[in-house]
């Protein structure tokens, strides 16, 4: 899987280098690169914005940088990425879609800024635009972190085991049931004894029920899907 962000603050995902997601890019199981929008302005000011037609607040991004940032990514390629543009606006992200998207070998992450980017662009390049959340960011590289964690986590050999994230929160609809370790007791709060006992089929049973309990208390809403 290889990620390219276009951006205007490529200096952000350094953090991309941390924890599991680090470690996953030494392997050579993922790969991110990061290209500055910015880079390909061709006036001297570097200005990659400008007021929007018609009036309003704030700033728009200019087409032409970013359809040039995009076309030096695509240089080397013999077919068209998967490009997604990090949007207020797109279909919130779902662990049903980061599965989907875990499939595909390529994909270029758009990050808006300002009052997001000129619609041609987005017309011209953009397969789909996704949200993280009903609410709005400064920018999209934020979100784009949030979509290459939750992606790149799924895809074979970066967790341990499948069952890292097949058990987890939404993976089956539901929320994750609680989790407990050592010491068997902390401020008077004590462990289930069903999680002492060894008896694997009860644990199974008790997980399959708070999952449930904790969806119902939580996210009723998870229930009606």
């Amino acid at each position: 899987m290889k990620f390219d962000i276009l951006t205007l603050f490529p200096d952000m995902f350094d953090i991309l280098n941390e924890s599991i997601i680090g470690r996953a890019e030494k392997k050579g199981l993922i790969e991110f690169n990061t290209t500055n929008i910015r880079d390909f302005a061709i006036n001297k000011h570097g200005q990659v914005d400008d007021y929007p037609y018609g009036g309003g607040y704030g700033m728009v991004m200019q087409p032409q940088p970013i359809y040039d940032a995009y076309m030096k990514v695509c240089e080397p390629l013999d077919k068209k990425p998967h490009v997604i543009y990090m949007s207020p606006k797109g279909k919130v992200l779902t662990q049903k879609r980061a599965s989907e998207l875990s499939e595909m070998e390529h994909i270029v992450i758009l990050c808006g800024h300002y009052e997001g980017v000129d619609q041609r662009i987005i017309d011209k390049i953009v397969d789909e635009e996704i949200s993280i959340g009903d609410y709005v960011l400064t920018g999209g590289e934020l979100p784009a972190m949030v979509l290459i964690d939750t992606v790149s986590r799924m895809i074979e050999g970066v967790l341990k085991t499948e069952e890292s994230f097949t058990l987890e929160s939404h993976y089956n609809g539901l929320l994750e049931h609680p989790q407990y370790t050592r010491p068997p007791e902390f401020m008077g709060e004590k462990v289930p004894d069903v999680l002492l006992s060894g008896d694997h089929k009860k644990i199974e049973e008790w997980r399959k029920e708070m999952s449930y309990k904790e969806t119902l208390n939580k996210r009723p809403d998870l229930l009606n899907k």
